[in-house]
């Protein structure tokens, strides 16, 4: 595996914390850490450690086994660096000399915040060494940057084989285990540059805090250190020696991630964490959250195509607590504050990803117990009933029998980029995806109780009729714009495929629909899944680059997402048949290109999106949960022969 600057790993610790970096050791994200907790799993996360120098001095030569990048930009190297790869975890190949080798490895145990690291020599070892770890903490909230300040407690408490630094009041203590000597030297380490952050217009220079340095003495006889932080309060305590300690957990993380041998397969476990008494998902890392509209798209592909059944369940459960009205959150804040209930899809994705278990369960007896069936087939229905009657944001079923929404200021579908209050794609009327969601939570209502049968039949006799634009032999993006009666969006943008493809049951069909398809290959596929808006089109936008605002106003106007190759390939199978050739021809064209994706920025995930134009540079999250969910929905459910 490259060692870059670009590419990035992920440890994720099942409760909203992980570890994180690239493959060269330089942080280039204010969101790179080393130890990073979630103190209200999966919310409330903070950076406690966020990365270490290391050196290692031995016949008179001292190697340095770390890299760091400060301002203006000057960057160290490992020049004894020889070799990096992921698998089980983060691996690091130092060669000292000759026949001499360090390997460094990093994992986070699951369900625990905290980290192991290991350094071990192998080879010929013809006397001793020194290893030197200098850590670098903060104590800061994730979003931020942490900077020089009197406040900061260096002190540290000295007990046995662990340290305790509580660097601020009101954050959990770092609680460091070793059989290294400790000496202590507060010092700050001043002006850390983050190029990803200054890339995208953010702040990107910290200072850290570095207040000791842990010593081992490595020979032929003790030829391994062995270091441990945890967020005291969040982990379980050991009273074993740390040796022993890792060793098990070395063992059950090897198990635990070799029952999948599938890469793909294995990464998807990455995304779910606990909330409360149930299981959530986070929308992607470093920074999103667990997002209802995210949750429901991504699980039917993390969770059902992959098999894990019960970890569906249990994260459909947990999110059927929180109807309110007719609807379900959009986005849970990361520190405090109440649910936003601000989508008109998250619920009707919920209905989509409750259906696919329910389905599921009938063949899996005891998956979902009564009283679960029960509250699933409730929250469908309290959706379906609110949205009847009418819920927040003017959100409401039409004559027609289609589902209206919108007021001015508001975003509430997926194409939610807001800039200095703003919103840049409104789309506030009957967007396209809209209906063909609320025609496919009918079908799956309708299965449980009879009256929303003739909602169903009416709403999909309605549809081809309003959205059909026969000028551009596509689907119009909205109808009744602003409310307006007759007054359509003709912008061609991928939400149409959702007619036809992405949803168990199209609501487009025949030549339309293929019209529809090659349309959308035509003027938005691209190796890593669909633009958001054609290149032709008025506002289009190549690049996502620049400041805040910048990438804000790119984000949906032609930037493109891999998730959306889910409904794509899936409506290109279906017009063609679902044949067996059409589905390997599928592979072979367009599911192979964006498998490699997976060797990009995120190792062994697929982004949150690219640029719109060659070479299709992956930008935003490199870690994101609907477009891995989407790859393994295509690769195990919808190809599959």
């Amino acid at each position: 595996m490259e060692i870059s600057d670009k590419h990035e790993w992920l440890e994720a610790d099942g409760l909203g914390g992980y570890a994180s970096s690239t493959t060269s050791g330089i942080r280039t994200r204010r969101y790179h850490a080393l130890l990073l907790t979630a103190t209200t799993p999966p919310a409330g996360r903070l950076v406690l450690v966020n990365g270490f120098d290391a050196w290692i001095e031995g016949k008179g030569t001292k190697v340095w086994l770390s890299a760091q990048r400060y301002a203006p930009d000057v960057a160290s190297k490992n020049e004894c660096l020889r070799s990096f790869q992921f698998q089980p975890w983060p691996c690091w190949s130092y060669r000292l000399a000759l026949d001499l080798w360090l390997e460094h490895e990093i994992f986070v145990p699951h369900g625990q915040s905290m980290v192991v690291l290991s350094w071990r020599l192998s080879g010929r070892v013809d006397e001793g060494h020194t290893l030197t770890v200098k850590p670098f903490l903060s104590g800061r909230d994730f979003h931020s940057t942490h900077h020089q300040n009197d406040t900061f407690r260096f002190e540290p408490k000295i007990e046995a084989d662990t340290v305790r630094w509580q660097p601020y009041g009101g954050i959990p203590a770092i609680v460091c285990r070793s059989r290294a000597s400790y000496h202590h030297d507060p010092q700050w380490y001043r002006n850390f540059l983050y190029t990803q952050e200054k890339e995208r217009g953010l702040d990107f220079l910290e200072d850290l805090a570095a207040p000791g340095e842990l010593v081992w003495q490595l020979d032929s006889g003790n030829r391994e250190a062995i270091l441990t932080f945890q967020a005291e309060g969040f982990s379980e305590p050991e009273e074993r020696s740390v040796e022993d300690w890792v060793a098990e957990l070395r063992l059950t993380e090897r198990e635990r991630r070799t029952r999948k041998t599938d890469l793909i397969q294995r990464s998807a476990e990455t995304y779910f964490v606990s909330r409360g008494s149930g299981k959530s998902v986070i929308a992607g890392y470093p920074w999103f959250a667990d997002w209802g509209r995210d949750t429901f798209i991504s699980i039917r592909g993390l969770g059902i195509a992959s098999g894990d059944l019960e970890v569906t369940r249990d994260i459909l459960l947990e999110w059927a607590n929180h109807v309110s009205e007719g609807m379900l959150p959009n986005r849970f804040p990361d520190q405090g504050a109440a649910p936003e209930y601000n989508s008109v899809d998250a619920s009707l994705w919920f209905i989509i990803a409750a259906g696919d278990l329910l389905e599921a369960a009938s063949a899996n007896p005891g998956l979902v117990d009564e009283v679960g069936i029960q509250k699933l087939k409730a929250a469908i229905e309290a959706i379906l009933s609110g949205y009847q009657k009418g819920t927040r944001f003017r959100i409401y079923l039409d004559e027609d029998g289609l589902l209206a929404a919108g007021v001015p200021g508001v975003q509430l579908t997926w194409m939610d980029a807001k800039v200095d209050g703003k919103v840049i794609t409104p789309r506030v009327g009957k967007p396209v995806e809209i209906q063909a969601l609320w025609i496919n939570a009918l079908a799956i209502g309708k299965k449980f109780s009879p009256q929303w049968g003739s909602l169903f039949e009416k709403a999909g006799q309605a549809f081809e009729s309003r959205f059909w634009n026969e000028a551009g032999q596509q689907l119009f993006d909205v109808v009744d714009v602003d409310h307006q009666p007759g007054v359509t969006d003709p912008a061609t943008r991928p939400n149409q495929i959702f007619a036809v493809g992405g949803l168990p049951f199209a609501v487009l069909s025949g030549a339309r629909a293929r019209q529809v398809v090659d349309r959308v290959e035509a003027k938005l596929w691209t190796p890593g899944g669909l633009r958001s808006l054609a290149q032709d089109e008025p506002g289009f936008v190549p690049h996502y680059l620049g400041s805040s605002k910048d990438r804000d106003s790119a984000y949906h106007q032609g930037t493109v997402w891999p998730w959306l190759a889910g409904a794509f390939i899936e409506a290109w199978v279906r017009v063609r048949g679902n044949t067996p050739e059409a589905k390997q021809e599928a592979r072979d064209r367009y599911l192979e290109p964006l498998r490699s994706l997976m060797n990009g920025i995120g190792l062994n995930h697929l982004p949150e999106i690219t640029d719109a134009v060659e070479p299709f540079t992956p930008r935003g999250c490199p870690f994101q949960a609907w477009s891995v969910g989407e790859f393994l929905r295509l690769d195990r459910v919808v190809l599959r022969a």
